[in-house]
């Protein structure tokens, strides 16, 4: 489970002394902690899944890549170098990204086995694409394709 793998490696970087992975999971971690305890108020007693959590890991990516841009257009390097250690951190508990013809084959064969054939198939094709590849694509970039292949 995702999860364990987080906290065992924020026991290995503590004991390797490594600065920069030990404060990206701990805030892997809080981000984590935090989804848990909105999802008990929701009356959720489970902790969050898998798929749930690559989601949380792809949505910081996403900021601390805006936050690079940010940085590079304000003149803050060392800010952005910074943001761009997290990044690597994140994505080695992200599985490889699926993109180009990959994409476009898994879109292709999700249409077809869910027999789609309009845009209003196209909530019943992103849910099953986010349901099997939860982490692993671009859920906008594969939401232009499916709408176009829809269209």
């Amino acid at each position: 489970m995702l999860r364990e793998r987080l906290s065992e490696d924020l026991t290995a970087a503590l004991k390797g002394k490594d600065s920069t992975r030990v404060s990206t999971l701990r805030l892997i971690l809080a981000a984590l902690k935090d989804r848990d305890i909105a999802a008990r108020s929701q009356g959720k007693q489970d902790p969050i899944p898998d798929g749930e959590i690559l989601a949380m890991l792809q949505s910081m990516v996403k900021q601390r890549r805006e936050s690079i841009a940010a940085y590079e257009k304000g003149g803050r390097l060392e800010l952005a170098r910074v943001e761009a250690d997290e990044i690597a951190v994140i994505e080695s508990f992200l599985p490889a990204r699926i993109e180009g013809e990959a994409l476009q084959q898994v879109i292709d064969d999700t249409v077809d086995r869910l027999g789609a054939t309009n845009l209003k198939d196209m909530g019943r094709v992103m849910a099953s694409l986010k349901e099997s590849h939860a982490g692993s694509m671009d859920f906008s970039k594969a939401s232009a394709i499916v709408k176009a292949r829809l269209s």
